[in-house]
């Protein structure tokens, strides 16, 4: 009975949702969706209206409602003069603080100890050098690279702790 009532209405829902679409200014398959929804649920919970046709227009057009309704309450969305993560504008203080930043990380850098230090250098270095330059320049497999800079990384972030911890604001 279902799956029967579903396809002899299918016809006309696509036919009802695709002439009212465009004046709600909803895509004709949303409206279909949301009304194939409702039915569903009208039939778990009373089952198959008695005129399914009429009961389909209305439901047709109270969900072309319901969206004008949506429509009208949705703001556009009014970015900032410049966006809160825009860097494109970047102040003395905003790079004064940078460079703040950078002097700590590299004092911190130079404080690790044995190979971290000259390994992090490297990392850091301008000349953006790859694994295999890192690797020659320091004596090291290209192998061991990767877990030499990760156990590097963790006593760096350790040193940093304290510093870090120190600086943010609280409460």
């Amino acid at each position: 009975m279902t799956t029967d009532l579903l396809a002899s209405l299918h016809p006309l829902l696509s036919a009802e949702a695709s002439a009212e679409a465009p004046a709600a200014g909803a895509e004709p398959g949303d409206l279909e969706q949301a009304v194939w929804l409702r039915l569903l649920e009208r039939l778990a919970a009373d089952g198959p209206p008695r005129d399914p046709e009429g009961w389909l227009r209305r439901a047709v057009r109270a969900e072309v409602r319901r969206t004008r309704r949506t429509a009208r309450r949705e703001q556009p969305y009014e970015p900032y003069e410049t966006e809160p993560a825009d860097d494109a504008e970047r102040g003395p203080e905003h790079l004064a603080l940078t460079a703040a930043r950078h002097r700590a990380l590299r004092a911190a850098v130079h404080r690790l100890p044995g190979r971290c230090s000259r390994l992090l250098q490297a990392l850091l270095s301008p000349e953006d050098l790859t694994y295999r330059e890192i690797a020659g320049k320091l004596g090291i497999s290209q192998g061991s690279l990767g877990p030499e800079r990760s156990r590097c990384l963790g006593c760096l972030r350790r040193l940093l702790a304290p510093e870090v911890a120190a600086s943010e604001v609280r409460g």
